[in-house]
């Protein structure tokens, strides 16, 4: 301790780093909140604590408030502490601007490693404002896990399967969303938004300090392309007209920070973590003015930490099937693919997707399901997407899928034959006492337009999340929806191991056939087709072995034959003789609710009785422990 004192002494800078790092999130002395990163705009903005989020951990974990980063970590910790043969808690990456990125991986680790099972992941906040989809995955682990030993489908599930949970994927956007009037689209690192050789120069602010970033309306009857809806006649809700026919402009909350005519167009961040995956991968620029490129996808492929630990993560465990990476807020069950229609998808595959697609709908009410590109873009690609990457690279069942719907009033609340904005400001007043609309207040003085008003839609509870009073109920049915494709994953049983005697020879030697067969009893085929065509898995192998003394010696009692079928082996390694004990032959991929098995043959001479074992591995559907048997 005496020598890191005097280090610390002499080179007193460097030892800053032993010190914990100081989150402005995290010290309640901070008046403003600032964020990393070389910007020519600014960097630091107000603290704001809203009502509806709960800051500090309660003695109890409730859906009826959103819960910012360091809660969610509580709790993830807590049950890690609580329930250490269930949960394994751990930090997968740093964020951008350094934060750590955790996640948990549920399973029952008496009856099995995690990586022996088959496996799902989901995960939320990718987008910093969609915190809905945080919730669904928190709401995911408190039920799993104390669901568990009391709920008999539950502790199958936790049984038999492993669960990755990564609630925050990008916990520098989420706390800015949180902490700030702010919200951007992903990642806070710096980005030119539009293009004038500035980064992140000209962001919103929150003039009227209510602690969102709401609209600006202002008369203007030469561009204008708004008028105050002539049905509404509090003059609160704004209609869009053709430029020019309007007598107001409308603009969100803010000034020209860098004097070129525009308001908010270029903010914190800017990059899109959902346009960075590797597959069909776009750039931002390209040189020609003929070719696609796609707006947010980073520098290159994966060029984002938040993203690229996602991709690392799953290619080292091949063994998940099924992922959900959550957004909001369309509401839709949304999948690959992304650049092409659902016909380029091999058929047996699509019909899966097609099943969840109809499954989802049941369980959580959301009026659409289907492709990115077709049901989602009608007909415009995204390039850089995770649910393209999921299929056409992971080849895995991955949605994207999109939590709450915009605010949307659910019902034709003044009778006029129609659901429209109309019904959802009497949504406002009626049901939620005129909370989720800020009326239109005068603002005199803004510098750039003179006289403007400010108000409109609560943009982070209502237009992006729901109402925390609503939120669980939305949290959950996506939740639910992502335990019934865990459902339907393979799983593995023995079936047979049959003995036949095949032939004898004069030699006093005789053949047996050994007919190995399993069965999946899940609903899944241990491998969808697109995960065999780029070789993510590989087939379902069928090894046995015999014990050492039956083939060593100079008289063996038995030894395996060569499949027949097998292709000629490759050139064995010099001083590395092949394994006469056992052989492993490959028995395709085993379809859902079916029986796969294995015929091996081996030699026994003399009349021996011969003690062997069977075992079975998958990539995608885990392994079946070794079963013995005897030949004779």
């Amino acid at each position: 301790m005496k020598q890191l004192f005097t280090l610390c002494c002499l080179f007193g800078l460097a030892c800053v780093g032993l010190q914990a790092q100081t989150w402005p999130e995290d010290n309640p002395g901070f008046k403003f909140y600032t964020v990393s990163g070389f910007r020519h705009g600014v960097s630091f903005f107000p603290k704001v604590q809203y009502p509806q989020v709960e800051y500090i951990p309660s003695s109890t974990l409730t859906f009826d408030k959103y819960h910012a980063a360091n809660v969610v970590y509580f709790w993830m910790k807590k049950w890690a502490e609580q329930y250490p043969n269930l949960v394994e808690f751990y930090e997968v990456a740093k964020s951008y601007e350094g934060r750590p990125i955790y996640q948990m991986t549920l399973t029952n680790k008496s009856a099995g490693k995690a990586t022996d099972k088959p496996a799902a992941y989901f995960e939320g906040g990718r987008h910093s404002g969609e915190i809905s989809s945080t919730e669904s995955v928190l709401w995911l682990m408190q039920y799993l896990i104390e669901q568990y030993g009391k709920d008999p489908e539950v502790t199958k599930i936790l049984d038999k399967n492993a669960i990755h949970l990564r609630p925050i994927n990008n916990p520098d956007g989420h706390n800015l969303y949180l902490y700030t009037a702010q919200s951007n689209r992903s990642t806070v690192r710096p980005h030119d938004n539009d293009g004038d050789g500035l980064l992140d120069e000209d962001g919103p602010e929150d003039l009227d300090g209510d602690g969102y970033i709401l609209q600006m309306r202002w008369k203007d009857t030469i561009n204008g392309n708004f008028i105050i809806d002539p049905r509404d006649p509090s003059g609160r809700l704004m209609l869009r007209v053709e430029p020019g026919k309007g007598n107001y402009s409308m603009n969100s909350e803010g000034i020209d920070n860098d004097g070129d005519g525009l308001i908010n167009e270029d903010g914190i961040g800017g990059l899109d973590l959902h346009r960075n995956y590797a597959e069909n991968w776009r750039p931002m620029q390209e040189f020609t003015g003929r070719g696609w490129v796609q707006g947010g996808a980073g520098e290159f492929p994966l060029s984002e930490t938040e993203t690229r630990s996602v991709v690392l993560f799953l290619l080292s465990n091949p063994n998940i099937y099924v992922v959900n990476s959550m957004d909001t807020a369309v509401p839709m069950h949304l999948r690959a693919p992304s650049t092409a229609p659902a016909s380029a998808m091999f058929p047996e595959d699509n019909k899966w997707y097609t099943l969840f697609d109809n499954i989802g709908k049941g369980i959580t009410g959301y009026e659409r399901a289907g492709d990115v590109y077709q049901d989602y873009g009608g007909g415009n690609p995204l390039f850089g997407h995770g649910p393209d990457f999921g299929y056409w690279y992971y080849g895995a069942i991955w949605y994207g899928d999109e939590i709450w719907n915009s605010g949307r009033a659910t019902k034709d609340y003044n009778n006029d034959g129609v659901i429209d904005d109309l019904d959802r400001l009497i949504m406002n007043d009626e049901e939620y006492g005129g909370t989720l609309f800020t009326n239109w207040k005068p603002y005199p003085n803004h510098p750039d337009l003179g006289y403007v008003e400010i108000g409109g839609w609560n943009p982070k509870f209502f237009l992006q999340n729901p109402p925390a009073d609503q939120m669980e109920r939305w949290v959950k049915n996506q939740a639910l929806f992502n335990i019934e494709m865990v459902k339907h994953l393979p799983e593995l049983q023995w079936g047979d191991i049959e003995v036949r005697k095949a032939r004898t020879y004069r030699q006093d030697s005789t053949d047996y056939q050994i007919k190995v067969s399993y069965r999946n009893v899940g609903k899944l085929p241990t491998a969808l087709r697109q995960a065999d065509l780029v070789k993510i898995v590989r087939p379902d192998q069928v090894k046995i072995s015999l014990p050492r003394t039956a083939v060593e010696g100079a008289h063996p009692q038995a030894r395996i034959l060569p499949d027949p079928n097998a292709p000629p082996p490759r050139q064995q390694r010099a001083g590395t003789p092949a394994n006469p004990r056992e052989t492993t032959r490959s028995a395709g991929y085993a379809q859902g609710e079916s029986v796969n098995s294995v015929t091996i043959t081996v030699r026994v001479y003399g009349n021996h009785e011969i003690q062997a074992t069977a075992s079975v591995s998958t990539t995608r559907a885990g392994i079946l422990p070794e079963k013995a048997f005897v030949i004779k």
